[in-house]
């Protein structure tokens, strides 16, 4: 007699605590995919959702954006060098029924794709375009990520190579290069310097050329910037033009007076 109003009691506490289990409430940056039966019904969310007890499951998913961290791959560059690469990849959910019914780790099958990719593709360039082309490089592998997780509705926005380790073997070869290279430019920039002040004297005689009273002004100014400094030896500098004035004088036939007439 005493027992039927406590099974009726137990039967409202229970109806009470599965209605309060209908209501979800999902923030701003999730989505709920809601499957009636097994099968996909539809996306809910944000905000406050009613799945039914039994016959609906809810999956939760975050929209927000994600950033995973590549393990360091070793890689063997197009010039037979190994290397270490690690990289960082900007992603995010946009499509929650895909990423939840397409694949079944979404974030398991993203990192795994993007090691892969990333052996791929820096596997394809020489070590000096990985140290020098990254940005062209993270551009290339963010491309292939981008289109290979379209169907799971993953948005790859970028991709980030942070750094590559290299051997000291190597890394002292490329001290060499690099110290070759300097050394190639300054004798190249010491040629080119040649060049100029070779052109620069060459101005400078034909203008003297023209006015022989210049070269004499040069020639005092020259003494004075001597006689300033602060020297017990003395030069004098002689133009060029005096000795060959000189020699010139020297190679004329000497003149002889005409002897004198007998008897005068």
């Amino acid at each position: 007699m005493f027992g039927f109003p406590y099974f009726i009691t137990t039967l409202v506490v229970l109806a009470i605590l599965l209605l309060l289990s209908m209501f979800r409430i999902l923030r701003e940056y999730e989505r709920g995919v809601i499957f009636l039966l097994g099968r996909f019904y539809r996306v809910k969310g944000p905000g406050l959702i009613i799945v039914v007890p039994i016959i609906q499951q809810m999956v939760r998913v975050d929209l927000r954006t994600l950033v995973m961290d590549v393990p360091t791959q070793d890689v063997i560059s197009r010039d037979n060098v190994s290397v270490r690469v690690n990289a960082v990849i900007y992603f995010r959910v946009v499509d929650p029924e895909r990423a939840v019914i397409h694949v079944e780790n979404y974030l398991e099958a993203t990192s795994q794709l993007s090691q892969t990719t990333l052996r791929s593709v820096l596997g394809q360039h020489e070590l000096d375009e990985m140290l020098s082309e990254r940005d062209q490089l993270n551009s290339d592998i963010q491309k292939i990520l981008d289109k290979q997780t379209d169907a799971w509705g993953i948005k790859v926005a970028n991709v980030e190579i942070k750094h590559v380790d290299l051997d000291e073997s190597m890394v002292r070869a490329i001290a060499r290069q690099a110290e070759a290279e300097r050394s190639r430019r300054a004798k190249v920039i010491h040629a080119l310097g040649e060049q100029e002040a070779s052109e620069k004297l060459l101005s400078a005689a034909q203008t003297l050329s023209q006015q022989p009273q210049a070269i004499q002004l040069r020639y005092m100014q020259t003494l004075t910037e001597i006689a300033g400094q602060n020297s017990h030896t003395i030069v004098f500098p002689l133009p060029v033009d005096m000795f060959s004035q000189l020699g010139d004088i020297l190679k004329k036939p000497d003149i002889k007076e005409p002897e004198q007439k007998a008897g005068s």
